[in-house]
């Protein structure tokens, strides 16, 4: 068994979104972000507290490399609190079973959209008619529904999925996009992430909702995908504003079939202009844009025309 050191900090709205790109740089599968004292399912369905007191969290593996980076997010830290007044990070060892039951604590069923039902696996719940269940133990990989980032996304894809449509989870965490994507009726799912632990729990997470058959999931990255030649209807990215920023200068459009329709999420508010720019460049048009608090989904349309299509 995995044993991993969680670094937390407590810090306010304002630096909230500096710290979590230089946490990002060293955590393990991203970051989990709580709005301290609040919790998700006390929130309303159309407005998200603002980001005034927040608890971001990352995990580091507990292996011999974990000293040097210590020391270089020590260094990364000590530069921010030239810029932003900050408390030192907390460290403390967790065994990957120990983390997963620290979420049975604070995760509870989640209605979102018109039909999801987003529920930890060991928790019962009655169905409603017309309820689309997602059941999840998400484990050390990150999507829970949730944070608004994922909410985001589940509520637009639900407006979205269809029979005809092939989709692509680029980052999938623990498989919550694309087990909702099949069961909201997609023709084909390709979950793609670069950790084997998320493949592990998306894997695990498909089966446990009795889909296994109709996502496939990979462990690859965007050139992966680019290097198959295969193109997607749908594709879904819910990941740090930075990291599609990168991919937009690495040919994503690419993976998207002529007029397809592309889901950024993961952006702070302040970001989107920077992100839509970025995806312009690629090649991909940005037609709307979702909110929750300070969080915003980007949607794009491909190019009507592609080489090699």
């Amino acid at each position: 068994m995995s044993n991993w050191i969680e670094v937390s900090m407590r810090v306010d709205g304002e630096s909230a979104e500096a710290l979590a790109e230089v946490l990002g740089r060293f955590g393990h599968q991203g970051l989990s972000l709580e709005q301290d004292g609040i919790q998700p399912d006390t929130w309303d369905e159309d407005e998200v507290p603002p980001a005034e007191n927040l608890i971001l969290r990352a995990y580091l593996p507990d292996d011999d490399n974990f000293p040097d980076k210590r020391r270089e997010l020590e260094t990364a830290l000590s530069h921010m609190r030239l810029m932003y007044p900050m408390p030192k990070p907390s460290y403390s060892s967790v065994r990957e079973d120990d983390w997963a039951e620290a979420w049975k604590a604070h995760y509870q069923p989640l209605r979102l959209g018109k039909r999801l039902l987003v529920r930890p696996q060991w928790v019962d719940v009655e169905l409603a008619r017309g309820d689309i269940e997602i059941a999840l133990d998400p484990g050390m990989a990150f999507g829970t529904g949730t944070h608004p980032t994922t909410q985001l996304c589940l509520e637009a894809m639900e407006a979205m999925a269809g029979p005809a449509l092939d989709v692509l989870d680029l980052g999938c965490g623990s498989g919550i996009l694309a087990i909702a994507a099949a069961k909201l009726g997609a023709g084909k799912v390709l979950a793609l992430d670069i950790d084997p632990i998320a493949v592990r729990a998306a894997r695990e997470n498909a089966a446990l909702n009795g889909i296994a058959q109709r996502i496939a999931v990979e462990q690859g990255s965007l050139e992966t995908v680019i290097s198959s030649a295969r193109r997607f209807d749908l594709l879904m990215v819910n990941i740090l504003a930075r990291v599609i920023l990168e991919m937009s200068g690495r040919g994503l459009a690419q993976v998207l079939r002529p007029g397809g329709i592309a889901i950024f999420s993961g952006i702070i508010d302040n970001q989107a202009d920077e992100v839509e720019a970025s995806l312009r460049r690629a090649g991909l048009l940005p037609v709307a844009r979702c909110k929750k608090g300070d969080w915003v989904l980007i949607k794009a349309v491909g190019p009507q025309e592609q080489a090699g299509a």
